[in-house]
């Protein structure tokens, strides 16, 4: 009898796998539980920290983490140290991937279930919280902003490169223009002199008040200034042709949501510009300056916008002297039919 013959018997040891058939074993294993399934639909637009998951699952940390691990082992989630915190995010599909097809079946597949209510007021609560740790630094700072931002960067660092990108989008003085977090309003009154339709958003009133008045300071008249965030601006109906969040992304609780609020809010072809530092592991800017996230990376920006509807257009980098890096990109929303 060959020895061909004789593997074939029960009980005797398998022939060695083929990397992708391993490979595949272990993700059809890992996508084998309810709960890794749920933990994948939690982050379909969103990053959350272990002890966040705990909360909205109600498990204890040492199963969530085994769980977890799992995912990461099988490239379905990727992790990002936030300071002390270890985020989780779902993992980007590259081509490399053998199993990419699978994956994506799988996603496009859970991302059609509803999430349950119990969960999504958790996740509320927790974005809610986020929010409020960010509005209570602003609120407490506000007459200290712009030396505690200089820890970090100046605008002077950046301003020509952001002009030459606004420049460059070749927009009417019509356009409707709106920023999100203007602070005490440096780019803002720079917008004033170029743009006629002019909108600030912030949803501390303390810093609303210091841009109205360095508005005011220099002479401009006719900007709208409205309290809240861009779920507010929604919910009044504001249309867009460029929306910037200038290094004030960071500090906002939800950046997916972001993206997707200024997606609806933008008009065909209307612009979204992101400017704000890339990753970087400086914690301490957590309670110096209000910083909710340590940066981002390029590819987070761009699933976000892709999810909400928006293609990458051009982007810079800047490297600062105390280390860290500003990125300014842009997004744009195609018109239907283009």
């Amino acid at each position: 009898m060959s020895t061909a013959a004789q593997s074939t018997f029960p009980g005797a040891p398998s022939p060695e796998l083929p990397d992708t058939l391993e490979s595949l074993t272990e993700l059809n294993k890992a996508l084998a539980d309810s709960l890794r399934l749920q933990i994948l639909r939690l982050l379909k637009n969103e990053s959350f920290g272990v002890l966040e998951l705990c909360r909205i699952l109600n498990i204890r940390q040492p199963a969530l983490s085994h769980h977890l691990k799992i995912l990461a082992t099988t490239n379905l989630v990727s992790t990002r140290r936030e300071g002390n915190s270890i985020f989780y995010r779902r993992a980007f599909l590259v081509d490399e991937d053998p199993h990419q097809d699978i994956k994506e079946s799988v996603f496009e597949h859970i991302d059609s279930l509803p999430v349950a209510s119990g969960c999504l007021k958790k996740i509320k609560q927790i974005q809610m919280e986020r929010s409020q740790l960010s509005l209570g630094f602003f609120n407490k700072n506000a007459d200290k902003f712009r030396e505690k931002q200089g820890l970090i960067v100046e605008h002077t660092d950046y301003a020509n490169s952001l002009h030459d990108f606004i420049d460059g989008l070749g927009l009417a003085a019509r356009s409707a223009v709106l920023e999100v977090g203007p602070g005490e309003g440096q780019l803002l009154v720079e917008l004033a002199g170029n743009f006629k339709n002019l909108t600030a958003l912030d949803n501390s009133s303390e810093m609303l008040d210091k841009s109205r008045q360095a508005v005011a300071d220099n002479g401009f008249k006719g900007v709208n200034f409205i309290l809240g965030d861009t779920g507010v601006a929604r919910n009044n109906q504001l249309n867009c042709d460029l929306i910037i969040f200038n290094m004030v992304m960071h500090h906002i609780s939800s950046p997916a949501k972001s993206f997707k609020d200024s997606a609806a809010l933008l008009n065909a072809e209307g612009i979204l510009l992101i400017v704000d530092l890339s990753t970087h592991d400086q914690d301490w800017v957590r309670d110096s300056c209000g910083d909710l996230w340590l940066g981002f990376d390029e590819g987070d920006l761009d699933r976000w916008a892709e999810k909400a509807g928006l293609v990458a257009g051009q982007s810079s980098y800047l490297g600062l002297r105390n280390g860290f890096q500003i990125q300014i990109r842009v997004f744009k929303k195609v018109a239907h039919g283009t």
